[in-house]
């Protein structure tokens, strides 16, 4: 690495440490919100530019149609444009993306990047919940800018808790993923718990910088109160039904029990992934 790429890289994460995470989020949020015509069409214009999204795959194909950013963002796909694997064994990719990291989870610790790591216990806020994953399996699948940014289910289950856990609003890119301990049991999170028929697997949904807001099908958008907030459900998802959705990108860590399932040895840190495609299976 170059002098130059390296003090670039310094002061990116030094200055995640100065803005004001959260206000500056808020002020990004209303932006997003707004269903001013000339905003909202001339914040759409610049990330589609910016980014090369994919308009083709959308189910509503014209971008300035859409009432806000945040609508934009949130967009459907075309029916059949994402084939859920049909085997009953598969396990699949809860988002489209790129896999950050994927495999075992030791003694509790789950692998971030390179010298970094973070406790099931810290993720999931709660030791006694977080206890069935603590030699299980892990992937955290990133999305970017210009994916589709719905969660779904990566296995069939019923939604038994789910946890809203305050925290910080660090970027949840490669640098800050080397360079931030903890990082994804450190920012604002919201962690969905299930029962399947091979027991306990968790979906966390993992807030990040100017991630404008979080959305699941059981608690809707969540409105941050700065405390730990938990609910009860007892709602039955299907594999590839929608759990949950990202109002500007972050990341979504799956987590299985031990000796359940096994990953595909294919996919590896930065391995491109499709929502629908089986990412491992049932032993």
């Amino acid at each position: 690495m170059s002098i130059a790429s390296h003090l670039k890289k310094q002061i990116f994460i030094k200055a995640q440490n100065i803005v004001p995470q959260h206000q500056l989020s808020r002020v990004v949020g209303k932006l997003a919100a707004s269903e001013n015509p000339i905003v909202k069409n001339v914040v759409i214009s610049a990330f589609k530019a910016q980014y090369g999204i994919d308009m083709s795959i959308a189910e509503q194909g014209n971008a300035l149609k859409f009432k806000s950013f945040n609508e934009f963002f949130t967009r459907s796909l075309k029916d059949g444009v994402r084939e859920i694997d049909t085997n009953p064994k598969s396990i699949v990719s809860p988002a489209d993306g790129a896999i950050s990291q994927i495999g075992q989870i030791e003694d509790g610790e789950v692998f971030q990047a390179k010298g970094q790591s973070f406790t099931v216990d810290n993720l999931i806020a709660d030791p006694q919940l977080a206890a069935p994953f603590k030699n299980g399996q892990f992937a955290t699948v990133y999305l970017s800018p210009k994916d589709y940014h719905r969660v779904h289910m990566p296995f069939s289950g019923t939604l038994t808790e789910t946890l809203y856990v305050p925290g910080e609003l660090f970027s949840v890119n490669q640098t800050t993923a080397e360079n931030i301990p903890g990082l994804f049991a450190r920012n604002e999170r919201m962690v969905c718990l299930f029962d399947t028929e091979i027991g306990r697997m968790a979906v966390v949904l993992v807030g990040a910088m100017i991630v404008a807001g979080i959305e699941t099908v059981a608690t809707g958008k969540v409105k941050p109160t700065g405390r730990l907030e938990v609910e009860q459900h007892n709602l039955y998802l299907e594999k590839g039904a929608e759990l949950g959705r990202f109002y500007l990108g972050s990341t979504a860590v799956v987590l299985f029990e031990e000796n359940k399932m096994q990953w595909d040895e294919a996919f590896k840190a930065t391995s491109a992934v499709e929502m629908g495609k089986a990412l491992g299976h049932l032993l």
